[in-house]
Protein backbone atom coordinates (compact mmCIF):
# COMPACT_ATOMS: atom_id res chain seq x y z
CA UNK A 1 0.00 0.00 0.00
CA UNK A 2 2.64 2.45 0.69
CA UNK A 3 4.22 1.86 -2.52
CA UNK A 4 1.59 3.56 -4.28
CA UNK A 5 2.28 7.04 -2.11
CA UNK A 6 4.42 9.38 -3.91
CA UNK A 7 8.01 9.62 -3.25
CA UNK A 8 8.96 13.27 -3.85
CA UNK A 9 9.49 15.35 -0.56
CA UNK A 10 8.60 18.58 -0.12
CA UNK A 11 9.82 21.05 2.41
CA UNK A 12 7.35 21.61 5.64
CA UNK A 13 6.06 25.32 3.80
CA UNK A 14 5.41 23.53 0.41
CA UNK A 15 3.74 20.54 2.03
CA UNK A 16 1.49 22.80 4.51
CA UNK A 17 0.60 24.31 1.57
CA UNK A 18 -0.04 21.32 -0.64
CA UNK A 19 -2.28 19.48 2.12
CA UNK A 20 -4.34 22.82 2.61
CA UNK A 21 -5.27 22.74 -1.12
CA UNK A 22 -6.04 19.18 -1.16
CA UNK A 23 -8.71 19.46 1.82
CA UNK A 24 -9.91 23.60 2.09
CA UNK A 25 -12.05 23.68 -0.84
CA UNK A 26 -13.85 20.38 -0.19
CA UNK A 27 -14.26 21.64 3.88
CA UNK A 28 -14.66 25.24 2.33
CA UNK A 29 -17.91 24.35 0.01
CA UNK A 30 -18.98 21.75 3.06
CA UNK A 31 -19.63 24.59 4.77
CA UNK A 32 -20.96 27.15 2.64
CA UNK A 33 -23.94 24.42 1.91
CA UNK A 34 -24.09 23.78 5.87
CA UNK A 35 -24.44 27.45 6.27
CA UNK A 36 -26.97 28.35 3.69
CA UNK A 37 -29.27 25.60 5.27
CA UNK A 38 -29.10 26.95 9.18
CA UNK A 39 -29.74 30.90 7.77
CA UNK A 40 -31.41 30.72 4.52
CA UNK A 41 -35.02 30.76 6.97
CA UNK A 42 -33.70 34.42 7.34
CA UNK A 43 -34.68 35.14 3.69
CA UNK A 44 -37.39 32.37 4.02
CA UNK A 45 -38.69 34.47 6.67
CA UNK A 46 -39.31 37.99 4.23
CA UNK A 47 -42.15 35.72 2.91
CA UNK A 48 -43.08 32.50 4.87
CA UNK A 49 -44.08 34.79 8.21
CA UNK A 50 -46.36 36.62 6.24
CA UNK A 51 -47.61 34.00 4.26
CA UNK A 52 -48.12 31.73 8.08
CA UNK A 53 -49.01 34.80 9.64
CA UNK A 54 -46.37 34.15 12.25
CA UNK A 55 -44.97 36.79 14.60
CA UNK A 56 -41.63 38.21 14.96
CA UNK A 57 -41.45 36.20 18.60
CA UNK A 58 -42.35 33.06 16.87
CA UNK A 59 -39.66 33.39 14.22
CA UNK A 60 -37.43 34.71 16.45
CA UNK A 61 -37.56 31.29 18.98
CA UNK A 62 -37.68 29.21 16.01
CA UNK A 63 -34.63 30.15 14.06
CA UNK A 64 -32.99 30.05 17.46
CA UNK A 65 -33.92 26.62 18.74
CA UNK A 66 -31.89 24.93 16.01
CA UNK A 67 -28.89 25.54 18.65
CA UNK A 68 -30.82 24.05 21.69
CA UNK A 69 -30.80 20.78 19.51
CA UNK A 70 -26.92 21.47 18.24
CA UNK A 71 -26.02 22.00 22.11
CA UNK A 72 -27.74 18.75 23.29
CA UNK A 73 -26.03 15.93 20.60
CA UNK A 74 -22.57 18.44 19.78
CA UNK A 75 -20.54 16.31 22.88
CA UNK A 76 -21.66 12.75 21.93
CA UNK A 77 -21.40 14.04 18.00
CA UNK A 78 -17.23 14.88 18.01
CA UNK A 79 -16.71 11.70 20.32
CA UNK A 80 -18.34 9.72 17.21
CA UNK A 81 -16.68 11.47 14.97
CA UNK A 82 -13.14 10.82 16.72
CA UNK A 83 -14.18 6.98 16.58
CA UNK A 84 -15.76 6.07 13.40
CA UNK A 85 -13.68 8.82 11.59
CA UNK A 86 -14.20 11.95 10.22
CA UNK A 87 -15.09 10.69 6.88
CA UNK A 88 -17.95 8.81 7.66
CA UNK A 89 -19.44 10.81 10.59
CA UNK A 90 -18.90 14.19 7.99
CA UNK A 91 -21.21 12.57 5.32
CA UNK A 92 -23.65 11.68 7.63
CA UNK A 93 -24.47 15.04 8.97
CA UNK A 94 -24.37 16.51 5.82
CA UNK A 95 -26.99 13.91 4.15
CA UNK A 96 -29.07 13.82 7.08
CA UNK A 97 -29.37 17.51 7.47
CA UNK A 98 -30.22 18.18 3.40
CA UNK A 99 -33.02 15.76 4.10
CA UNK A 100 -33.81 18.00 6.99
CA UNK A 101 -33.64 21.14 5.11
CA UNK A 102 -35.52 20.58 2.07
CA UNK A 103 -38.80 19.60 4.18
CA UNK A 104 -39.50 23.05 5.58
CA UNK A 105 -40.74 23.31 2.17
CA UNK A 106 -43.74 21.19 3.80
CA UNK A 107 -43.49 22.77 7.12
CA UNK A 108 -46.96 23.58 6.93
CA UNK A 109 -47.85 20.36 6.01
CA UNK A 110 -45.78 17.29 7.80
CA UNK A 111 -48.97 15.63 9.98
CA UNK A 112 -47.71 15.85 13.80
CA UNK A 113 -50.54 13.83 14.73
CA UNK A 114 -51.30 15.43 18.64
CA UNK A 115 -47.89 16.49 19.88
CA UNK A 116 -48.75 20.61 18.11
CA UNK A 117 -51.72 20.46 21.06
CA UNK A 118 -49.99 18.76 23.76
CA UNK A 119 -47.51 21.98 23.32
CA UNK A 120 -50.00 24.53 22.37
CA UNK A 121 -49.10 25.71 19.13
CA UNK A 122 -50.57 25.52 15.67
CA UNK A 123 -49.52 23.33 13.42
CA UNK A 124 -47.38 24.79 11.02
CA UNK A 125 -45.72 26.50 14.11
CA UNK A 126 -44.91 23.53 15.78
CA UNK A 127 -43.79 22.68 12.26
CA UNK A 128 -41.08 24.82 11.95
CA UNK A 129 -39.82 24.44 15.72
CA UNK A 130 -39.47 20.78 15.41
CA UNK A 131 -37.90 20.83 12.01
CA UNK A 132 -35.56 23.81 13.12
CA UNK A 133 -34.36 21.38 16.45
CA UNK A 134 -34.22 18.49 14.21
CA UNK A 135 -32.01 20.59 12.05
CA UNK A 136 -29.82 21.70 15.12
CA UNK A 137 -29.17 17.95 15.60
CA UNK A 138 -28.38 16.55 12.56
CA UNK A 139 -25.71 19.61 12.44
CA UNK A 140 -24.49 18.71 15.86
CA UNK A 141 -20.41 18.25 15.77
CA UNK A 142 -19.95 19.52 11.78
CA UNK A 143 -18.02 22.24 13.08
CA UNK A 144 -16.28 21.52 15.80
CA UNK A 145 -15.47 18.23 14.34
CA UNK A 146 -13.82 20.31 11.25
CA UNK A 147 -12.04 21.99 14.20
CA UNK A 148 -11.29 18.72 15.05
CA UNK A 149 -9.97 17.49 12.03
CA UNK A 150 -7.76 20.19 11.02
CA UNK A 151 -5.53 19.79 14.58
CA UNK A 152 -5.05 15.84 12.92
CA UNK A 153 -3.15 17.88 9.82
CA UNK A 154 -1.42 21.46 10.75
CA UNK A 155 0.21 22.21 14.09
CA UNK A 156 -0.69 25.55 15.78
CA UNK A 157 1.57 27.99 14.12
CA UNK A 158 -0.53 27.17 10.69
CA UNK A 159 -3.96 26.31 12.57
CA UNK A 160 -5.83 29.86 13.16
CA UNK A 161 -4.85 31.17 9.04
CA UNK A 162 -6.15 27.94 7.66
CA UNK A 163 -9.56 27.99 10.41
CA UNK A 164 -9.89 31.55 8.82
CA UNK A 165 -9.66 30.10 5.23
CA UNK A 166 -12.38 27.32 6.37
CA UNK A 167 -14.35 30.03 8.37
CA UNK A 168 -14.22 32.35 5.58
CA UNK A 169 -17.01 30.44 3.72
CA UNK A 170 -19.30 32.22 6.55
CA UNK A 171 -18.50 35.12 4.71
CA UNK A 172 -18.87 33.69 1.21
CA UNK A 173 -22.06 31.80 1.89
CA UNK A 174 -23.12 35.07 2.89
CA UNK A 175 -22.18 36.77 0.25
CA UNK A 176 -23.71 34.14 -2.27
CA UNK A 177 -26.47 33.49 -0.04
CA UNK A 178 -28.21 36.57 -0.39
CA UNK A 179 -28.29 37.30 -3.26
CA UNK A 180 -28.98 33.70 -4.45
CA UNK A 181 -31.76 33.37 -1.87
CA UNK A 182 -33.14 36.70 -3.17
CA UNK A 183 -32.98 34.83 -6.85
CA UNK A 184 -34.59 31.96 -5.80
CA UNK A 185 -37.57 33.80 -4.24
CA UNK A 186 -37.82 36.04 -7.16
CA UNK A 187 -37.74 33.76 -9.87
CA UNK A 188 -39.70 30.40 -8.50
CA UNK A 189 -42.40 31.78 -6.46
CA UNK A 190 -45.47 30.93 -8.17
CA UNK A 191 -43.84 27.75 -9.87
CA UNK A 192 -45.59 24.79 -9.51
CA UNK A 193 -48.33 27.13 -7.14
CA UNK A 194 -45.53 27.20 -4.72
CA UNK A 195 -44.27 30.23 -3.01
CA UNK A 196 -40.91 31.11 -3.85
CA UNK A 197 -39.62 30.40 0.06
CA UNK A 198 -40.54 26.78 -0.36
CA UNK A 199 -38.07 26.74 -3.25
CA UNK A 200 -35.44 28.16 -1.22
CA UNK A 201 -35.76 25.23 0.87
CA UNK A 202 -35.37 22.54 -1.60
CA UNK A 203 -32.90 23.91 -3.92
CA UNK A 204 -30.64 25.10 -1.39
CA UNK A 205 -30.87 21.47 0.82
CA UNK A 206 -30.41 19.45 -2.31
CA UNK A 207 -26.41 20.77 -2.25
CA UNK A 208 -26.00 19.04 1.16
CA UNK A 209 -26.56 15.78 0.74
CA UNK A 210 -24.43 15.79 -2.65
CA UNK A 211 -21.55 17.03 -0.53
CA UNK A 212 -22.21 14.35 2.09
CA UNK A 213 -21.60 11.98 -0.68
CA UNK A 214 -18.19 14.16 -2.07
CA UNK A 215 -16.83 13.84 1.46
CA UNK A 216 -17.68 10.11 1.57
CA UNK A 217 -15.72 9.54 -1.79
CA UNK A 218 -12.47 12.18 -1.13
CA UNK A 219 -12.01 13.28 2.57
CA UNK A 220 -9.33 11.04 3.77
CA UNK A 221 -9.52 10.46 7.63
CA UNK A 222 -6.03 11.44 8.64
CA UNK A 223 -2.52 11.96 7.15
CA UNK A 224 -2.32 8.21 6.94
CA UNK A 225 -4.72 7.57 4.60
CA UNK A 226 -4.20 10.47 2.21
CA UNK A 227 -2.96 8.69 -0.77
CA UNK A 228 -1.20 11.98 -2.23
CA UNK A 229 1.00 11.86 1.08
CA UNK A 230 4.05 10.59 0.99
CA UNK A 231 5.26 8.19 3.92
CA UNK A 232 7.92 11.18 4.39
CA UNK A 233 5.17 13.47 4.85
CA UNK A 234 3.11 11.68 6.86
CA UNK A 235 6.09 11.34 9.38
CA UNK A 236 7.07 15.18 9.21
CA UNK A 237 3.37 15.70 9.93
CA UNK A 238 3.40 13.66 12.74
CA UNK A 239 6.74 14.87 14.12
CA UNK A 240 5.37 18.74 13.99
CA UNK A 241 1.87 17.69 15.67
CA UNK A 242 4.02 15.51 18.53
CA UNK A 243 6.71 18.93 19.14
CA UNK A 244 3.06 20.87 19.77
CA UNK A 245 1.83 17.96 22.01
CA UNK A 246 5.15 18.50 24.18
CA UNK A 247 5.30 22.39 24.11
CA UNK A 248 1.83 22.34 25.34
CA UNK A 249 2.99 20.23 27.97
CA UNK A 250 6.15 21.90 29.25
CA UNK A 251 4.35 25.15 28.72
CA UNK A 252 1.30 23.76 31.41
CA UNK A 253 4.07 22.29 33.94
CA UNK A 254 6.10 25.34 33.88
CA UNK A 255 3.36 27.27 34.77
CA UNK A 256 2.64 25.59 37.90
CA UNK A 257 0.15 26.77 40.16
CA UNK A 258 -0.46 30.20 38.46
CA UNK A 259 -2.87 27.63 35.87
CA UNK A 260 -6.43 27.89 36.55
CA UNK A 261 -6.50 23.92 36.63
CA UNK A 262 -3.06 23.49 38.30
CA UNK A 263 -0.81 21.05 36.75
CA UNK A 264 -1.00 19.98 33.21
CA UNK A 265 -3.31 20.93 30.48
CA UNK A 266 -6.66 18.38 30.31
CA UNK A 267 -5.50 15.50 28.56
CA UNK A 268 -8.95 13.56 29.42
CA UNK A 269 -12.46 14.26 28.74
CA UNK A 270 -13.34 14.50 32.00
CA UNK A 271 -10.11 17.23 32.90
CA UNK A 272 -11.79 18.74 29.58
CA UNK A 273 -15.25 19.05 31.17
CA UNK A 274 -14.61 20.37 34.51
CA UNK A 275 -11.10 23.05 33.45
CA UNK A 276 -12.47 26.07 34.33
CA UNK A 277 -10.47 27.39 31.01
CA UNK A 278 -12.75 25.61 29.18
CA UNK A 279 -16.18 27.00 30.47
CA UNK A 280 -14.42 30.68 30.43
CA UNK A 281 -13.91 30.21 26.92
CA UNK A 282 -17.53 28.36 26.64
CA UNK A 283 -19.01 31.54 27.59
CA UNK A 284 -16.50 33.86 25.40
CA UNK A 285 -17.79 32.06 22.08
CA UNK A 286 -21.35 32.67 23.42
CA UNK A 287 -20.80 36.32 23.50
CA UNK A 288 -19.22 36.21 19.76
CA UNK A 289 -22.03 33.59 18.58
CA UNK A 290 -25.26 35.77 19.86
CA UNK A 291 -23.79 38.16 17.98
CA UNK A 292 -23.35 36.79 15.05
CA UNK A 293 -26.73 34.98 14.76
CA UNK A 294 -28.50 37.59 16.39
CA UNK A 295 -27.56 40.17 13.29
CA UNK A 296 -27.45 37.26 10.68
CA UNK A 297 -31.12 35.32 11.14
CA UNK A 298 -32.31 39.38 11.20
CA UNK A 299 -30.23 41.19 8.90
CA UNK A 300 -32.57 40.30 5.59
CA UNK A 301 -35.15 42.05 7.59
CA UNK A 302 -33.34 44.68 8.67
CA UNK A 303 -32.10 45.56 5.45
CA UNK A 304 -35.87 45.56 4.27
CA UNK A 305 -36.74 47.98 6.75
CA UNK A 306 -34.57 50.69 5.49
CA UNK A 307 -36.88 51.11 2.49
CA UNK A 308 -36.73 48.86 0.68
CA UNK A 309 -40.64 47.15 -1.19
CA UNK A 310 -41.39 43.91 0.80
CA UNK A 311 -40.97 41.80 -2.51
CA UNK A 312 -37.70 43.20 -3.64
CA UNK A 313 -35.74 39.77 -2.52
CA UNK A 314 -33.13 39.91 -4.95
CA UNK A 315 -32.41 43.57 -4.01
CA UNK A 316 -31.91 43.02 -0.25
CA UNK A 317 -29.79 40.04 -1.08
CA UNK A 318 -27.42 42.03 -3.35
CA UNK A 319 -27.33 45.11 -0.34
CA UNK A 320 -26.68 42.18 2.27
CA UNK A 321 -23.69 41.53 0.52
CA UNK A 322 -21.88 44.46 1.68
CA UNK A 323 -21.72 44.02 5.55
CA UNK A 324 -19.94 39.80 4.45
CA UNK A 325 -17.99 41.09 2.16
CA UNK A 326 -15.86 43.53 4.22
CA UNK A 327 -16.42 40.99 6.85
CA UNK A 328 -14.46 38.17 4.56
CA UNK A 329 -11.41 40.34 4.32
CA UNK A 330 -11.29 41.51 8.08
CA UNK A 331 -11.99 37.76 9.04
CA UNK A 332 -8.58 36.77 6.34
CA UNK A 333 -6.55 39.40 7.57
CA UNK A 334 -7.50 38.29 11.19
CA UNK A 335 -6.21 34.97 11.05
CA UNK A 336 -2.96 35.96 8.79
CA UNK A 337 -2.27 38.77 11.43
CA UNK A 338 -2.27 36.72 14.33
CA UNK A 339 -0.52 33.65 12.94
CA UNK A 340 2.40 36.44 11.78
CA UNK A 341 2.65 37.73 15.05
CA UNK A 342 1.88 34.70 17.00
CA UNK A 343 -0.90 36.92 19.00
CA UNK A 344 -3.99 35.80 20.00
CA UNK A 345 -5.17 37.09 22.99
CA UNK A 346 -5.78 40.51 21.57
CA UNK A 347 -7.28 39.64 18.46
CA UNK A 348 -10.19 37.66 20.15
CA UNK A 349 -10.80 40.58 22.51
CA UNK A 350 -10.25 43.46 19.91
CA UNK A 351 -12.93 41.92 17.15
CA UNK A 352 -15.60 41.31 20.23
CA UNK A 353 -14.57 45.69 20.27
CA UNK A 354 -15.49 46.14 16.75
CA UNK A 355 -18.73 43.77 17.48
CA UNK A 356 -19.52 46.16 20.62
CA UNK A 357 -19.52 49.34 18.11
CA UNK A 358 -20.99 47.84 15.54
CA UNK A 359 -23.95 46.67 17.59
CA UNK A 360 -23.72 50.39 19.40
CA UNK A 361 -23.88 51.92 15.85
CA UNK A 362 -27.02 50.40 15.26
CA UNK A 363 -29.00 51.33 17.93
CA UNK A 364 -28.54 54.91 17.37
CA UNK A 365 -29.11 55.02 14.01
CA UNK A 366 -32.13 53.97 13.32
CA UNK A 367 -33.54 53.24 9.62
CA UNK A 368 -30.73 55.67 7.93
CA UNK A 369 -29.31 53.81 5.00
CA UNK A 370 -25.31 54.34 5.37
CA UNK A 371 -25.34 54.11 9.11
CA UNK A 372 -26.96 51.10 9.33
CA UNK A 373 -24.61 49.23 6.67
CA UNK A 374 -21.50 50.64 8.29
CA UNK A 375 -23.24 49.16 11.65
CA UNK A 376 -23.99 45.94 10.07
CA UNK A 377 -20.28 45.72 8.70
CA UNK A 378 -18.84 46.40 11.97
CA UNK A 379 -20.88 43.44 13.40
CA UNK A 380 -20.32 41.49 10.71
CA UNK A 381 -16.44 42.15 10.03
CA UNK A 382 -15.68 42.16 14.24
CA UNK A 383 -17.63 38.38 14.56
CA UNK A 384 -15.55 36.80 11.56
CA UNK A 385 -12.45 38.19 12.73
CA UNK A 386 -13.32 36.49 16.03
CA UNK A 387 -14.48 33.08 14.68
CA UNK A 388 -10.69 33.22 12.68
CA UNK A 389 -8.81 33.53 15.83
CA UNK A 390 -10.90 32.30 18.84
CA UNK A 391 -10.17 28.24 18.20
CA UNK A 392 -6.35 29.16 18.31
CA UNK A 393 -7.19 29.60 22.87
CA UNK A 394 -8.78 26.63 23.84
CA UNK A 395 -6.15 24.53 21.27
CA UNK A 396 -3.43 25.51 22.88
CA UNK A 397 -3.92 24.00 26.03
CA UNK A 398 -6.47 20.97 25.53
CA UNK A 399 -4.27 17.64 24.83
CA UNK A 400 -5.21 14.38 23.27
CA UNK A 401 -9.04 13.18 24.15
CA UNK A 402 -9.53 16.48 26.01
CA UNK A 403 -9.35 17.92 22.42
CA UNK A 404 -12.02 16.33 21.53
CA UNK A 405 -14.58 16.96 23.75
CA UNK A 406 -12.97 20.49 24.98
CA UNK A 407 -13.33 22.05 21.66
CA UNK A 408 -17.31 20.21 21.00
CA UNK A 409 -18.25 21.81 24.42
CA UNK A 410 -17.20 24.88 24.43
CA UNK A 411 -18.53 25.18 20.73
CA UNK A 412 -22.11 23.21 21.81
CA UNK A 413 -22.07 26.00 25.03
CA UNK A 414 -21.11 28.54 22.93
CA UNK A 415 -23.64 28.12 20.00
CA UNK A 416 -26.51 28.49 22.51
CA UNK A 417 -25.93 31.92 22.19
CA UNK A 418 -27.70 31.16 18.36
CA UNK A 419 -30.57 30.70 20.46
CA UNK A 420 -30.73 33.42 22.52
CA UNK A 421 -29.54 36.20 19.85
CA UNK A 422 -31.99 35.97 17.43
CA UNK A 423 -34.91 35.09 20.13
CA UNK A 424 -33.77 38.19 22.08
CA UNK A 425 -34.45 40.42 18.56
CA UNK A 426 -37.79 38.59 18.07
CA UNK A 427 -39.04 39.36 21.21
CA UNK A 428 -37.55 43.35 22.14
CA UNK A 429 -39.22 43.37 18.09
CA UNK A 430 -42.52 42.20 19.13
CA UNK A 431 -42.64 43.98 22.52
CA UNK A 432 -41.11 47.69 21.29
CA UNK A 433 -41.58 47.69 17.78
CA UNK A 434 -37.67 48.25 17.66
CA UNK A 435 -34.14 46.32 17.92
CA UNK A 436 -32.55 49.16 20.22
CA UNK A 437 -32.45 47.43 23.57
CA UNK A 438 -31.55 44.53 21.61
CA UNK A 439 -28.92 45.84 20.23
CA UNK A 440 -27.47 47.44 23.64
CA UNK A 441 -27.60 44.12 25.35
CA UNK A 442 -25.79 42.06 22.54
CA UNK A 443 -23.02 45.15 22.45
CA UNK A 444 -22.75 45.46 26.10
CA UNK A 445 -22.05 41.09 26.14
CA UNK A 446 -19.90 41.68 23.74
CA UNK A 447 -18.02 43.76 25.68
CA UNK A 448 -17.87 41.58 28.67
CA UNK A 449 -16.79 38.70 26.48
CA UNK A 450 -13.90 40.90 25.79
CA UNK A 451 -12.87 41.04 29.44
CA UNK A 452 -13.34 37.50 29.96
CA UNK A 453 -11.24 36.96 27.37
CA UNK A 454 -8.17 39.04 28.63
CA UNK A 455 -8.55 38.16 31.86
CA UNK A 456 -8.99 34.01 31.31
CA UNK A 457 -5.89 34.25 28.50
CA UNK A 458 -3.06 36.37 31.08
CA UNK A 459 0.47 35.09 31.09
CA UNK A 460 0.45 31.76 33.25
CA UNK A 461 -3.58 31.02 32.97
CA UNK A 462 -3.56 29.47 29.25
CA UNK A 463 0.16 29.43 28.61
CA UNK A 464 -0.51 32.30 25.35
Amino acid sequence: MMSNRPTVQYDDDAMFSRIARRLLPLLFLCYIVAYLDRVNVGFAKLQMAAELQWSDAIYGFGAGIFFLGYFLFEVPSNLLLERVGARRWIARIMISWGIISSLFAFVDRIPWGPLPAMFGVAPDVFGFYALRLLLGIAEAGFFPGIILYLTYWFPAARRARTVAWFMTAIAFANVIGGPLSGLIMDVFDGSGAWSGWRWLFVLEGIPSVFMGVAVLRWLPDGPRQASWLSAHDCDVVERRLAADQEARTSQTQAAGREQMSGGHGPATVKAAMTDRRVWALAFVYFAGTVSLYGVNFWMPTLIQELGIDRTAYLRVGLLSMIPWGVAGLAMVWAGQNSDRTGERRWHVAGALAVTAAGHATLSLVGHAVIPSLIGLALVASGVLAFFATFWSLPTSFLQRSAAAAGIAWINSIGNLGGHFGPDLIGRVRAATGGTTGAFLALGALALLGMAVTLGVTRKGRTGL
